[in-house]
């Protein structure tokens, strides 16, 4: 799931169990004139008196209230006294970026004080100007607990703008109920029992990297024929009514009520779903590895309060808690020893603390300078009918 669209790719290393950020480049915008200055383009911040936030995010990405649990978002509420609007309305990162392109490429304010995107979408907002810097003293947790892996992105080295919020893995979910196993994405989009009756996510990196690693291309470092290879597959199963639809993450849903039966998909969506008949599965191809990051945009007017909310996501026993529920890759130092606690059957659970050998299985996405993303865009858009 990360140099992947949602989810930007990070690489396994070799050493103990660690995650190692991709290389990924940072393009510019072409538009120059929607370039701002984080320090003349920002609001006043009203948090000392004005006890709020709205924090946009992905969905099935944070744990609820349910009887006697307290999730960790009412528990912020309740210790800080700040009041959280928090919306699950970010699809897609390119959905997302055309909900809030306009305000932000003006100086104007998208009416959000915090929101989360994947590494390669987070680093053109930081370079184009539209974040704002944290305040490295309000966010000790995030300095001290960060994992090592996610410390130094190129396109953030001394976290300054970017917090991690959760990581994942791209691969495989189908309905046991509907159909027999799968075991890689080759069948995925071959298989005529599955014709009609998968879905693949419209994030361009993720589903691209499967296709590259099918005719056996590094996704990391491959050719424009291989580029070309990768598109003319998808564009033939896509003509041959293999593939139903391409979606963001509302492909749960379908999932689980059956009108697809198998589809690419993100880790912790399918075992967040409470549906045992719905199963993950890594693809023999290999795995993505991402990272989805929060930001303060430009105009925020509670940046402190975001910045409160942002370090105690940081604390090892807050972030056990939702890992343990949402069971995405925790990227907090202390975490899996404070797991023992909180859900002792989730210490060695790999979709939140992986493994060497997991790690071993998962690959980057190239990157693409500013025209070549705007080409391959553009070829998987003529495919997916974006």
């Amino acid at each position: 799931m990360a140099g992947v669209d949602r989810r930007t790719v990070l690489k396994g290393v070799g050493g103990a169990a660690a995650l190692g950020v991709s290389a990924f480049a940072v393009t510019r915008f072409d538009t120059p004139d929607r370039e701002q200055d984080p320090a003349t383009c920002s609001a006043e911040d009203i948090s000392a008196t004005d006890k709020r936030l709205v924090f946009s995010n992905w969905p099935e990405y944070i744990d609820e209230d349910d009887g006697d649990y307290v999730s960790t978002l009412t528990q912020f509420e309740k210790d800080t006294g700040i009041k959280v609007r928090y919306t699950a309305d970010v699809n897609d990162n390119n959905e997302f970026f055309a909900k809030v392109s306009n305000q932000l490429g003006s100086c104007s304010s998208s009416k959000r004080d915090l929101f989360a995107l994947t590494d390669w979408m987070a680093a053109r907002m930081i370079q184009v100007g539209w974040i704002q810097k944290l305040d490295a003293t309000k966010v000790p947790n995030l300095h001290a607990n960060i994992i090592d892996s996610l410390k130094s992105p190129d396109w953030d080295p001394k976290r300054e703008y970017s917090a991690p919020w959760q990581s994942g893995l791209t691969g495989i979910a189908y309905n046991k109920a509907k159909v027999g196993e799968i075991k890689s994405f080759k069948e995925l989009l071959t298989r005529k029992d599955l014709k009609g009756r998968i879905s693949l996510l419209t994030e361009m990196r993720d589903t691209m990297a499967f296709l590259l690693l099918i005719d056996g291309a590094d996704p990391a470092n491959f050719t424009p024929d291989q580029w070309d290879t990768a598109v003319d597959l998808l564009r033939k199963a896509r003509s041959d009514g293999q593939v139903r639809s391409f979606t963001g993450n509302e492909y749960v849903q379908d999932l689980a009520s059956g009108n697809v039966v198998a589809c690419e998909a993100w880790s912790g969506d399918i075992a967040n779903a409470g549906d045992e008949n719905l199963v993950w599965i890594p693809p023999e191809e290999g795995i993505i590895i991402w990272a989805d990051n929060m930001l303060v945009p430009n105009l925020a007017t509670h940046q402190a309060n975001a910045e409160r909310l942002i370090d105690y996501y940081y604390e090892p026993e807050v972030a056990a808690k939702l890992a343990a529920y949402n069971s995405f890759i925790c990227p907090v130092k202390g975490a899996q020893e404070a797991m023992q606690d909180v859900d002792p059957e989730q210490v060695d659970n790999e979709l939140i603390f992986p493994t060497e050998e997991t790690l071993s299985k998962t690959h980057r996405f190239m990157a693409l300078d500013e025209a070549t993303m705007r080409t391959y865009e553009g070829d998987f858009a003529d495919v997916t009918g974006a």
